[in-house]
């Protein structure tokens, strides 16, 4: 049997994993500096804000005490060590077919019917629903993360970012200004958290030991599960 998790996967999936956490971490300290949301290009009056975040503990940012340099610095560090590997990931993926014969959903795979037996299945307890790969769940979750939520990230974190503007307003107009970048810079960080919490969920409910064994060391294309 081939490995199920080729070599530049099971790298990409760990050393994502390790910059969404500094990244998500540094972003919850620079949002304590003002937790307060807007849309459009200016934002500086709570009562013009479209909401209010909660202030986080220290605990669960990064450092854990509020400095917002130090954080920063933190978040730069995240982000090149997320955007870099992202890139090489999809020109992997693309090359190798991975996308296309594993990720890529069916039509029939996004009918409503398919997908309300996949959920069915899914409450049931019962993950894997084909012999190997990804289920049209997993696919469509996955390509959903990989081609929208993490992409969005980047584009509205350079959006926001002072030294990045300059040279490429047009980003932040095809957002609808700055604010409203910052504001789905929160949104999308907040959507992948979501899927990150599912994700890890999965794997307990569905043999964690093997699935986790299987990102280290590759596994084998007959196992099925929310990988």
């Amino acid at each position: 049997m081939n490995q199920r998790h080729s070599l530049s996967v099971r790298l990409w999936h760990w050393i994502n994993a390790a910059a969404l956490i500094i990244l998500f971490m540094s972003g919850l300290n620079i949002s304590n500096a003002h937790r307060y949301l807007y849309w459009g290009d200016y934002g500086f009056d709570p009562a013009d804000a479209w909401t209010s975040v909660m202030r986080f503990p220290g605990w669960s940012t990064l450092p854990q005490y509020y400095d917002l340099a130090a954080a920063r610095d933190w978040h730069s560090l995240g982000a090149w060590l997320f955007s870099v590997p992202l890139l090489a990931m999809w020109i992997v993926m693309l090359v190798n077919g991975h996308f296309w014969r594993d990720i890529r959903a069916s039509r029939k795979e996004w009918r409503i019917g398919s997908l309300r037996d996949e959920v069915a299945a899914h409450l049931r307890g019962k993950f894997g629903l084909l012999q190997s790969g990804y289920n049209g769940l997993q696919k469509i979750a996955y390509g959903v993360v990989y081609a929208v939520l993490l992409p969005m990230m980047i584009f509205t974190g350079l959006a926001i970012s002072p030294g990045f503007e300059p040279a490429a307003p047009w980003l932040v107009d095809i957002l609808g200004g700055r604010q409203s970048a910052r504001s789905l810079h929160f949104i999308f960080a907040w959507a992948v958290f979501g899927f990150f919490v599912i994700h890890v969920a999965m794997v307990l409910l569905s043999h964690p030991l093997k699935r986790l064994a299987g990102m280290v060391t590759g596994g084998r294309d007959k196992e099925s599960g929310f990988d």
